[in-house]
């Protein structure tokens, strides 16, 4: 028996609200073709047993990346997580913790929170951390939405080496606004030889209504960019510099963004303690320079003492409006991941300043030795000749799609083809190496692409 709450006279009653006579005649502005004429098609109903045996038989035609050689990243990114971050994320107390708006009654999951922030904060060279948001493309969009509150402009200049991804959910959440003209998002150039944002591009598009430049760091195609040249023109003209990390464990060789001159620091941090789950949940993060604090998004856990004196917890920033006042919300944001955060907070400190720094060694490490393997391959070249971490962009000289195929037929996921985002990089592949990949895995990728690139242009592998 379906469960339908209405009575027929309240279906009757909305419908009239919503000017239709019938529930057909309010579908009709659906196209015909989406439309189900009739019941369902689905096949009979299943026992208990019989039903988890059909659903066994599907999950088995999935594929995990722990199955696979993965040289995948492009914003996602398959590092090795120590088994204490599950061990300690599942106890009971984490999994169902109270809400933090009574303090007294969850005092672990703020100080969790708390934690959390003062990590990012060092990892990022910033003030203040929110207690982290959704992922890394509404953490940037967010960025952009505070950066306009602060600057009172409506501009923003996006780096087209940003995650196009990124790019495009900031476009849907300007283009929410109803101040936005469809002009309010201009796209810097990056160099055809270096990989990184062309800097004299971004001089030139700063105009007085620019209210911020975002660039990536290491950007999309892995390169790193020009932090401080940019945060300099973008200050000179009032404008504020937004860094985005899709990467954080290169925070453990590279210069933090606030040392840099960014003013505000968001990204992705599910490299940390989580794993890729066919796609989430991920981990956005915000950090900020402090007098920017009141404009952030979300919710931020702040240290106090209780009435006795003690260390204690409690939530500082919570500006949405719920809150207060609906015009004065900074974001309709009302929560964090407060699980996936944990995770990241347990990993970071299981690995800790000198563990970060040999990790970030290990990705830097194992990516140069995939280039060199790579680059020596007849046929394929490097594009870009910018410093990067631990991914990079190759040019077959042919369609990607075919050679990614046979190599996943060999059990390699070989990298990403750029076509898709980037009309005129539609021969080009980025690829990604982190601790994971053994060298014997290398060596089979480079032996693999050598033959498929063979057997393609006709060319003789290494």
């Amino acid at each position: 028996m379906p469960y339908i709450p209405h009575t027929e006279a309240e279906v009757s009653e909305m419908l009239k609200s919503a000017g239709a006579d019938s529930m057909e005649e309010l579908l009709t502005c659906l196209p015909a073709d989406y439309r189900v004429e009739g019941s369902l098609r689905l096949p009979a109903g299943m026992s208990e047993m019989a039903l988890k045996e059909e659903m066994a038989s599907m999950a088995s035609m999935n594929c995990g990346s722990g199955e696979r050689s993965v040289f995948l990243g492009a914003g996602a990114y398959a590092h090795y997580i120590p088994s204490a971050v599950d061990h300690i994320v599942s106890r009971s107390e984490f999994f169902t913790a109270y809400t933090p708006y009574q303090p007294e009654l969850s005092q672990g999951t703020l100080q969790a929170v708390f934690e959390y922030q003062s990590f990012v904060c060092r990892l990022t060279g910033m003030d203040v951390s929110n207690a982290s948001l959704y992922d890394g493309a509404s953490a940037t969009a967010e960025a952009v939405l505070m950066a306009g509150r602060i600057t009172r402009r409506p501009g923003v200049l996006l780096s087209r080496a940003l995650h196009p991804e990124y790019r495009e959910v900031v476009s849907t959440y300007l283009g929410s606004l109803p101040e936005s003209t469809g002009e309010s998002i201009k796209e810097i150039p990056y160099c055809p030889n270096l990989g990184s944002t062309f800097v004299e591009a971004v001089k030139t598009a700063l105009t007085g209504d620019i209210a911020c430049v975002v660039l990536q760091h290491p950007n999309f195609f892995g390169t790193l960019e020009e932090l401080e040249e940019v945060a300099e023109v973008a200050h000179a003209n009032g404008s504020l510099l937004v860094v985005v990390v899709n990467e954080p464990v290169s925070f453990g060789l590279l210069k933090s963004p606030g040392e840099a001159g960014a003013d505000i620091v968001v990204g992705e941090n599910q490299s940390f303690g989580n794993a890729l789950n066919y796609g989430g949940p991920h981990l956005g993060f915000m950090s900020a320079r402090e007098k920017f604090l009141r404009q952030m998004p979300g919710r931020l856990v702040g240290e106090t003492v209780d009435t006795e004196g003690r260390r204690a917890f409690c939530l500082t920033f919570a500006t949405r409006e719920q809150h207060i006042r609906r015009e004065r919300a900074t974001s309709n944001i009302c929560t964090n991941h407060g699980l996936t955060a944990l995770a990241a907070s347990v990993h970071l400190a299981l690995l800790g300043e000198a563990g970060l720094r040999e990790l970030a060694h290990l990705n830097l490490s194992k990516a140069t030795y995939l280039k060199e393997r790579l680059k020596s391959i007849e046929g394929v070249n490097l594009i870009f000749s910018s410093p990067t971490f631990n991914e990079f962009v190759l040019c077959l000289g042919t369609d990607p799609e075919p050679v990614l195929k046979v190599l996943l037929e060999k059990g390699i996921v070989g990298g990403l083809a750029l076509g898709r985002f980037y009309p005129e990089l539609r021969e080009h592949l980025l690829v990604t190496a982190t601790e994971i990949n053994s060298r014997t895995e290398i060596d089979n990728f480079a032996d693999a692409l050598g033959t498929v690139m063979a057997s393609v242009l006709g060319v003789t592998g290494t």
